[in-house]
């Protein structure tokens, strides 16, 4: 089953500390969609932990929603609950955090191997110690190098097929032409009137 994101952004009250304001604390924004409607895992895995097929250290996982979210968001979450027994992964993370993301971070996995077997159809391979096995039997030992390790990164042909190979960095799978560029803009221009702490996604999965 496909895993999607559904998520929120939000900020916090300028006044959120006066007992005056009879705001919440933090108030809901807009949601993830039209900036974000992605389905990729390599991002989901680098932000949040989930299906972290390269073995991300997460920004992140698992924090659950926070002790203070909005209503808005609060009841379209326990909606999703009660009508999806799928939803998991519940977290958020604040534009300070990745404000101050290392985008030249990689993963556990010494890089990735795309396959271009047909139009629009690519598959992608973990790389760790070995080349994949299913890729070496029908294609042979890839060009770049015997070991992954000591691989080079590079693009070649074999049999009608390309194939790419190189590391992937959180720039990769965040920066431009990923969709991720248009989250982190908006909530880049929430900060400057909010804060960097006082501004976040919040996220779920299905």
């Amino acid at each position: 089953m496909p895993t999607d994101i559904y998520g929120f952004l939000e900020v916090r009250h300028p006044h959120a500390d006066a007992d005056w304001h009879g705001w919440e604390s933090w108030l809901c924004m807009m949601p993830l969609s039209p900036l974000y409607d992605g389905g990729d895992y390599t991002a989901f895995g680098c932000l949040f932990g989930v299906r972290n097929w390269l073995g991300w250290e997460p920004v992140a996982a698992g924090r659950g929603l926070p002790a203070e979210v909005s209503s808005p968001v609060r009841a379209d979450y326990d909606e999703a609950v009660r009508t999806d027994a799928a939803i998991h992964g519940a977290t958020w993370v604040s534009w300070a955090e990745l404000r101050d993301l290392d985008m030249s971070a990689l993963p556990a996995a010494c890089g990735v191997l795309r396959v271009h077997e047909a139009p629009g159809l690519i598959r992608q391979f973990r790389v760790v110690d070995e080349w994949p096995a299913e890729v070496v039997g029908k294609y042979g030992v890839p060009p770049v190098g015997t070991s992954p390790a000591e691989a080079s990164p590079g693009r070649w042909e074999e049999a009608g097929v390309t194939f790419e190979y190189g590391p992937m960095t959180r720039q990769d799978v965040l920066g431009p032409g990923t969709g991720w560029e248009h989250v982190f803009a908006v909530m880049h221009a929430l900060a400057q009137r909010f804060g960097d702490d006082g501004v976040r996604l919040v996220v779920w999965f299905d």
